[in-house]
Parts: structure tokens; sequence; C-alpha cells
């Protein structure tokens, strides 16, 4: 008997299947589990971002001192906490010289009147070119005086009670002249001469608008230009983030310290977290009576002091007040910060090595080095990553605030801390001095962060936000 088949093969039953929406879609490629981490975190944009941001701090770090050249210990104190600012002309002038003020012999020295009686003194004037260097005044002698009191203000005094501040006083009559060298700016000053009687001042007073010009002194001139000359005008070196309050370029101070600061921040981590990633392997892998007394022992360390424990090693590394303690500090931060990493990582090991696959390499006769080598290591070493790019901003934070209360970096070494705490103390007056260190603190700190929150995600495989 012959038999009809069912089914009767057609030319379009060989065709590829279309994809029909909802029912099947195309397979994702086969990453390895690093390669799905990076696909993970170049997903996530505040992560990368903070990713080549680092980057780019420690390429700064490393050749801008090459790219500024300018000597971050160099001193102009003829520009002492200038804000960022273009370079500007300056007048070079022959060095400074002891200057005799007007001396008149005839007029008596002291007193002869009562001080309201005293009237303000006659042509009150300059005494050569104002720059700022120095302001030489002088004035014609106040018939009765027996001296004057000299001040300086920023706006034009109101009365005898805002003149502003007292630069000095001269006890003679019949000596009229002043020479201010007193932290001089190019902007406007208001001078103001008062006679006194010896006790009191007059009621009336002479002022001076003066505007002083930028000015360098020979020497100094010689130092940007050899060729330089007094009366000719040379243009100052550029100061893009200003001058501290010792006239240094905070650009290359910030450069130098970051150099400190960095060093720190990824050193003492680095080390904590190694000797922490062995401490905690061995015990969690080990198990039983040692893992109990290691673990004790990483929280006896945990108890300890962190600012006793610096005094002392200060005091052992015969670190004196108000020097840099660089390798206290360093030494500190490694044998205080290894517990938290090896508590970490023991609990990994404790929970890997009763997996099945650690279980079955172990039945197979794979020895405790391949065990550790091949199945430990790398599943921990996402931790020991996320956990370093947390410790480095610690670090830098820690080394910030211990030199900002002077027990790291002390000047005039630079480091970020350090800048810090030379900037607070002329914030009001001159915040970019502390602006500045404390931004690249804050945005250092803030991308380790982000990049940790990243890559912990990254690593996270049970997480929603991987799917």
């Amino acid at each position: 008997m012959h038999l009809r088949p069912s089914f009767i093969p057609q030319a379009a039953d060989f065709q590829p299947e279309r994809f029909r929406g909802g029912v099947a879609g195309p397979l994702r490629p086969s990453r390895s589990f690093w390669e799905d981490v990076w696909f993970h975190l170049r997903g996530n944009r505040q992560a990368i971002f903070s990713l080549w941001l680092i980057l780019f701090l420690l390429l700064t770090t490393v050749a801008g001192p090459w790219l500024w050249s300018m000597d971050a210990d160099f001193q102009d104190l003829d520009r002492i906490s200038r804000p960022p600012g273009w370079s500007e002309p300056a007048l070079v002038v022959p060095p400074l010289q002891p200057w005799s003020p007007p001396l008149w012999p005839d007029h008596p020295t002291g007193s002869a009147s009562r001080a309201e009686d005293l009237a303000a003194a006659q042509h009150f004037s300059l005494a050569g070119k104002a720059t700022i260097q120095e302001v030489r005044l002088t004035w014609l002698p106040v018939p009765g005086s027996s001296g004057y009191l000299i001040y300086r203000n920023d706006h034009f005094p109101t009365g005898s009670a805002d003149l502003g501040m007292p630069l000095g006083e001269i006890r003679a009559g019949n000596r009229t002249g002043f020479v201010d060298r007193l932290r001089l700016e190019p902007t406007t000053y208001y001078y103001s001469v008062v006679a006194t009687d010896g006790v009191d001042d007059a009621p009336r007073f002479a002022t001076l608008l003066v505007q002083p010009v930028s000015a360098i002194s020979l020497a100094e001139a010689h130092r940007i230009d050899p060729e330089s000359r007094v009366g000719e005008t040379i243009m100052l070196p550029f100061h893009p983030l200003g001058t501290d309050y010792l006239g240094r370029d905070m650009l290359a101070r910030l450069l130098r310290g970051a150099q400190i600061s960095l060093f720190i921040g990824f050193v003492a981590p680095l080390c904590s977290i190694l000797l922490g990633t062995f401490y905690g392997g061995m015990a969690g892998y080990t198990g039983g009576w040692l893992d109990e007394w290691m673990m004790r022992f990483a929280d006896f360390v945990v108890a300890l002091p962190f600012l006793l424990f610096m005094i002392l090693l200060r005091i052992a590394f015969g670190v004196e007040s108000g020097e840099s303690g660089l390798a206290p500090l360093l030494v500190a931060m490694i044998l205080l910060g290894w517990p938290g990493p090896a508590r970490l990582v023991r609990g990994q090991v404790m929970q890997i090595r009763e997996q099945g696959y650690v279980q079955a390499a172990r039945l197979l006769g794979g020895g405790r080095g391949y065990i550790l080598m091949h199945h430990l290591l790398p599943n921990v070493l996402g931790v020991i990553l996320v956990s370093l790019t947390f410790a480095v901003p610690s670090a830098i934070f820690t080394e910030a605030f211990l030199s900002f209360i002077g027990m790291g970096v002390a000047p005039p070494t630079p480091s970020w801390g350090s800048l810090c705490q030379q900037g607070v103390k002329s914030m009001l007056n001159h915040p970019h001095e502390l602006l500045f260190p404390a931004l690249c603190i804050s945005v250092t700190v803030l991308a380790f962060n982000l990049l940790g929150d990243g890559l912990r995600d990254a690593l996270d495989t049970r997480s929603d936000r991987r799917s």
C-alpha cells in the first residue's frame, strides 16, 4: 500500500527566517567578564567623564612642571597676593635707596600750639614718581606742631575718624616727609597727613590722591630680561591663577602640590589595600582559629586613634614642629588603613571558596596556589578595584586635613592641604589663594567617587541597572 506523506517541503521553507518583533531577537555577542564590565561602565557617562578627568589630572601632574616652567619657589615681593590676570607692563626702577625727608632747621621741633589750633599741612605732594616700590610724600611744616601722623585709605576720608590705616608717626615738627613701602599695589590711594601737638591730633588734615604705577627693580628685571635698563617698561610674567602671599605663582604651586597630594593619595591606599588583600585572603581561605585571631588583631588596629598614632610616628621619625612629616603620614595611613580592605576580601574569599566550581577544582587536584590565582583572586579583583577608587579620595582628603592642621605637609613645601592652610588666612581679601587648591581637592575627590560608583555598578552582576 502506498502512503502519501503528510508534509511536502516547498521552496519557501528553505528561506532564512525573518525577525518577527517580540518573538526573537539578535543574540548578544559573547563577552568576557571584564569586557562586560567595561561595556556597562562605558554606558555610565558620569563615570567615564570622571575617568577622563582623572587621567587628565594625572597627565597634568606629571607633565605640568615641564609645560609650565615657572619656579614654584620664586618670590616676587612686588606682586604679593595678586588675583588671576594677564601679563602687565612694569616700569624698571633703580634699587631702593635710603631717603632723607626735608628738614627745616629754622622751624622748631616742639609744639607751640594746642592741637585744635593747628592748621592742615600745605603743599602736600609727591616727591618723585609714585610706584608700587615706594611712595614719597612731602609737605610744608605746620606752624606750632611737634610732629605728624600719616594715614592711607582706599577712599576719600569723610572726617578725622575716617583717615584709614595709620602708616607712621614723625616726632619732629620740622621734619616734613614720609616714604611708604608697605604692600603697595597699582590702585588708588588717599594719603592724609595730620599735625599733632605731641598728645592730640589736629582736627584739620590734608589729603592727597596717589595712583602708584606698576614697577620692578633693576635686579628683578634682569632675571626676566638681562638687557633691561632703568626707565624702560618690560612685560611681567603671566600668572593665570594669580600669586600667593609671598608673590609665588599659584599655578606652579598647585602643580607641585598635586605631585605630593596625588602621591600620597595613590601610594598609601595601594599599599594598604595590597596588605589588606593578602591579610584578608589568607584569613578567609585558611579559616578556623587562625582566621579568628587574625580578625581580632584587625579589630585592635581599627580601634587605634589615628591622630595619636600620627603624633607618635612624628616623634619616632624625629619630625619637629613646623616640619613636613611626609614619611610618618604615609606610614600611618598604610598601617592603619588595611583592616577595611582585609574584611572585604575575607568575606569574599569565604563566600567564593564554597562555590561549586572551586570545590570541583579542588577535587580535580587543583592545588592551593592554582585555586588562589585562578578562582579566588580574579573574583575578588572587582572588590579591590572598587575599594581603591574609594580609598584614593579618602587619602587625599586625609592628607589635606592633616596638612591643614599642621601635622602633614608644612610650608614652604606645597601640597593642596598646605596651600589651603595658607589661603584660609587671607580668604576674605584674596579668595583665590584658597579657592584654587580647595577646588582641586573637591574635583579630584568627586571624580574618584563617581568613578567608584560607576565601577561598583558595572561589577555588580545582580544589579537591575545592568539589564
